[in-house]
């Protein structure tokens, strides 16, 4: 049976929009990220706060990882385009919001947004709906992953220049692939220009974390394999970086809950941190 192609947005893109802006509406101030734009995008009736993946105590680190990582990702943009890197890629963009809420950065950038062709056509639409201006420089590349599309050719034919440096990102993505589609990922990145960044997040395996840590994280991966999307592949920090390095980057490191939590969190009277179940790893060509 042919699997039914998604219109609207996918569960797990949907969860992180929600949980973006549920940081803003639950959590005290400073916010890590000010993001509600996923929220307009999607609309969800007005007892959306009710599900059960959105109480705001249980999901507390999974919302603080989710920001952590969003703002990382950010900084790490921002920082690269005032040295003159000018093209912006996201690999599986969902219902990232950066071209809408850094307009003034995004101005300075060609950004290609990944993703598969039904939920990127309503994003589109969402867009348009709601008088979201879109940047001249934002191009839209639908790849039907489900039936063997190439990412690479696709951004190619968008006009992405190989030979321009880029950063590159993908998060929340990596736990659904095999560890060879990884590796071919980080192999194929590895060829870009020197100057290339790619941030890439990824589950470390459940006996590596703490207790505390632990019982959330498999209910998270057991509400993910009930969506039908379960976690198949996970990394150690050392295992990550030394691959990158054997894929071709010049230099990889490990950003780990901890540093994010220095990096973000520091201060916080709410207790609201990230968890270290899932890292990013960061590598340069």
């Amino acid at each position: 049976m042919t699997k039914p192609k998604t219109i609207g947005p996918e569960t797990s893109a949907l969860r992180v929009a929600l949980w973006r802006a549920l940081h803003v509406e639950v959590d005290s101030a400073p916010h890590v990220l000010d993001d509600t734009v996923g929220l307009q995008l999607a609309a969800p009736t007005g007892e959306w706060r009710k599900r059960p993946d959105m109480n705001p105590r249980w999901t507390a680190t999974f919302r603080a990882s989710i920001v952590a990582r969003a703002r990382f990702i950010e900084d790490l943009v921002v920082e690269q385009a005032a040295c003159g890197v000018g093209q912006y890629v996201l690999l599986g963009a969902g219902l990232d919001s950066f071209a809408q809420r850094r307009a003034d950065v995004a101005a300075q950038l060609t950004i290609y947004e990944v993703d598969q062709p039904g939920p990127q056509a309503w994003k589109r639409q969402r867009l348009a709906e709601l008088g979201f201006a879109l940047p001249d420089g934002l191009r839209f590349v639908p790849v039907d992953f489900e039936v063997g599309e190439s990412w690479w050719d696709a951004l190619c034919a968008a006009g992405f220049d190989a030979a321009q440096p880029a950063v590159v990102v993908s998060t929340g993505v990596s736990m659904y692939l095999t560890r060879e589609a990884n590796e071919a990922t980080l192999r194929r990145i590895s060829t870009l220009a020197p100057g290339s960044s790619f941030a890439m997040s990824y589950m470390q395996p459940f006996d590596k974390l703490p207790p505390e840590e632990r019982q959330g994280v498999e209910a998270a991966a057991k509400g993910a394999r009930a969506n039908g999307t379960s976690f198949i592949t996970f990394f150690t920090p050392e295992d990550i970086v030394r691959l990158a390095l054997e894929c071709g980057f010049k230099q990889s490191r490990n950003v780990s809950g901890d540093d994010m939590t220095q990096r973000y969190f520091a201060g916080r009277r709410d207790g609201l941190r990230p968890s270290n179940g899932e890292q990013m790893l960061v590598a340069t060509t």
